[in-house]
């Protein structure tokens, strides 16, 4: 049999203060043994272990900027046309490749000109190849999407929404842009 070692006035404290805060499963079996036994005790504590070796992690992630859709102030005003975009791009006929590099480059320039909002138009697919290639409808207005979610098009992108349905719906996009680094724009 092993030695139990008496509480600590302060562990003593801590286990009353813990042990009035449970409420016992069987009441009039637990109540019998309260009268007859004292709190257990506490396990001895075991000898400190060395905290493991530390790998060097990873160098930290720059931060990446937060995309943020428009604000609903602003998509109300362009929608009555109070409020115009800065720029147009219009994806139609590209290839995904083709429509990819034109984005990029139409979205730094708008950047390095100081434009605050740009509408990418992708279109909405052909609805006669829909019903044999369901997913091929579309594939710009699938893709666009995620290239401006990507980290190579952070630095140009500042957040996005589909547009109004004046300017296209759901076959174009409002392209917040990000100010230039540096002050310029």
């Amino acid at each position: 049999m092993s030695k139990r070692r008496q509480l600590d006035p302060d562990e003593r404290v801590l286990w009353e203060t813990v042990a009035a805060t449970t409420e016992p499963l069987n009441r009039a079996k637990a109540a019998a043994q309260a009268a007859d036994a004292e709190p257990p005790t506490p396990l001895a504590k075991a000898p400190a272990r060395a905290a493991p070796a530390r790998t060097p992690s990873a160098p930290p992630a720059p931060a990446t900027h937060r995309l943020e859709p428009l604000d609903r102030r602003l998509r109300t005003k362009l929608g009555r046309g109070t409020a115009s975009v800065d720029g147009r791009l219009d994806l139609h006929g590209l290839t995904q490749r083709e429509a990819h590099n034109k984005l990029r480059s139409f979205l730094a320039e708008a950047q390095r000109r100081g434009a605050r909002l740009v509408l990418v138009i992708t279109g909405k697919g052909k609805p006669e190849r829909a019903s044999l290639f369901e997913d091929e409808r579309g594939v710009l207005r699938r893709s666009v999407p995620q290239w401006l979610s990507s980290p190579e098009f952070r630095p140009y992108v500042g957040g996005f929404d589909e547009a109004h349905r004046t300017d296209g719906g759901g076959g174009a996009l409002y392209v917040r842009i990000r100010k230039l680094k540096g002050g310029a724009g």
